[in-house]
């Protein structure tokens, strides 16, 4: 792997079928290892039920509240600073409920690739 230094396009974030938005930060072959994802859910929104085969994902919450629900657990608040670790092929969702935007980083490992997204149910 070569150092690099990626540039945000404040232009690319985009509505993604789980029903956030998705700004992809770092996604590529430079590192396959990992990406990392900056997502938005609008108050009051909650993604559909899916999963990830093969990606291990974390998510890093930076603003507003939300719920958290992963696999069998019950639901779970969210507030800024809280870490979400979603093992490889569980389920997960998550619901804004601040009055503001839910933004939260998501960490996966391997590297996200839509391949391995696994749709739960429509949006």
């Amino acid at each position: 792997m070569q150092p690099c230094i990626l540039k945000l396009n404040p232009k690319s974030e985009y509505h993604f079928r789980e029903g956030c938005f998705i700004t992809e930060l770092s996604n590529g072959d430079h590192d396959p290892a990992a990406s990392l994802a900056r997502a938005r859910v609008e108050p009051g929104r909650t993604t559909v039920w899916h999963a990830l085969r093969d990606t291990l994902e974390r998510y890093v919450i930076l603003e507003g509240t939300g719920l958290v629900e992963i696999g069998d657990l019950p639901p779970q608040s969210v507030a800024p600073g809280d870490v979400v670790v979603i093992p490889a092929g569980c389920r997960q969702r998550i619901t804004c409920t601040s009055a503001c935007d839910l933004i939260f980083l998501a960490i996966c490992t391997p590297r996200f690739e839509a391949k391995n997204y696994v749709a739960l149910e429509e949006c």
